[in-house]
């Protein structure tokens, strides 16, 4: 199966899937950053590991990136990719410090990480527990890896096992917004199934080689 031509259909249930998670991720981080917040998704693709570097602004693009290995009966991969401008956004929000930094002189800032870690966790729950009650498939995600580095550097880790059995990820565009943010904050979260989680998750969405 092709998995890059899905049709319009196809991309609406993966769509719907993730403004569902969208929307339990809004209401847990409205609790934890206490200001309103808004998630929603404007669209899911299917694309390639080349494209992926191109929608983060390149392999040499310094990026904050959580990632998470998918526990269960469909394992995988995922990955939440924010701009180091918008993971320290978050921080400050959360700390309610607007001077606070992702770095403490040279070194990481253990509570920004720690910030960080806990936003990941919310995002990366929300959605994963949309999919999971769409397909019936019990997935949960681990602890995540924190890295603050070029996007070849992060991603790379994750991608250069699984690249040699398959092309493909799954990108859900995330867009975070609240009352004092009127750009937004726009994420990506990008859906890695092991080759064999593929097929199972696709076969129980209705997605399958026939359509």
């Amino acid at each position: 199966m092709e998995y890059i031509n899905l049709t319009y259909e196809q991309k609406d249930v993966l769509r719907e899937i993730g403004n569902i998670g969208a929307g339990n991720a809004a209401t847990s981080l409205s609790k934890l950053l206490n200001t309103k917040v808004e998630m929603n998704v404007p669209s899911v693709n299917i694309v390639s590991y080349d494209e992926i570097m191109e929608l983060i602004g390149g392999p040499d693009e310094t990026i904050v990136g959580l990632m998470f290995r998918i526990l269960g009966e469909a394992p995988g991969t995922v990955y939440l990719i924010l701009s180091v401008d918008e993971a320290e956004y978050l921080v400050r929000i959360l700390t309610n410090d607007p001077g606070y930094s992702l770095f403490d002189g040279e070194r990481e800032n253990e509570l920004a990480m720690s910030a960080l870690h806990e936003i990941g966790n919310i995002v990366t729950g929300s959605y994963l527990t949309a999919l999971s009650d769409f397909t019936k498939i019990n997935m949960q995600p681990s602890v995540p890896y924190l890295g603050i580095d070029m996007a070849g550097a992060i991603l790379t880790v994750g991608l250069l096992e699984i690249s040699q059995v398959t092309d493909y990820a799954i990108i859900i565009d995330t867009e975070i917004n609240n009352d004092d943010s009127p750009e937004g904050i726009h994420g990506n979260f990008f859906l890695l199934p092991d080759p064999e989680s593929f097929s199972k998750l696709f076969n129980a969405l209705g997605i399958n080689d026939d359509e």
